[in-house]
């Protein structure tokens, strides 16, 4: 059940960091990213029509988990791929290195600082939400 949580928090976290609300530019969303625990820092950046997401930072146990999962380093990571607008918020696919794995995401803004991310393991079953808090890029590199 420890596994499936952490496996449903990071669809959450990594999802959660791409949207904009109604009527703000699409710039907006990019920067840099932290989860609710500051595990993860995260670059939002134009990766060709669509948003990528690339990890910047993590903490030295985020970092063991997704070596465990993945067999690869989580700072440089593309956990965030092909997001796009889609029905007032942002869909697109989360790889998660703990499973080394690639699922579907989506969230939506708070407000310019916050975002709201759902990650669901099946079909809308085994779904959690986060909200992730835009850093100063100074702090992404620690």
């Amino acid at each position: 059940m420890r596994r499936l949580f952490s496996i449903v928090s990071l669809l959450g976290l990594a999802a959660g960091l791409i949207a904009t609300p109604a009527g703000a530019a699409v710039d907006d969303l990019y920067g840099v990213w932290r989860n609710p625990r500051d595990s993860v820092h995260l670059e939002i950046k134009p990766c060709g029509g669509s948003a990528c997401g690339v990890v910047v930072w993590a903490s030295a146990k985020a970092q063991a988990d997704a070596r465990r999962g993945s067999g690869q380093n989580l700072v440089g990571q593309q956990l965030l791929r092909d997001f796009a607008p889609a029905g007032g918020g942002w869909r697109g696919k989360v790889f998660v290195p703990d499973l080394n794995h690639v699922f579907a995401g989506s969230a939506r803004a708070i407000d310019a600082g916050h975002i709201e991310a759902k990650g669901c393991l099946i079909g809308g079953i085994f779904c959690k939400s986060q909200t992730w808090t835009r850093v100063a890029e100074a702090q992404s590199t620690r």
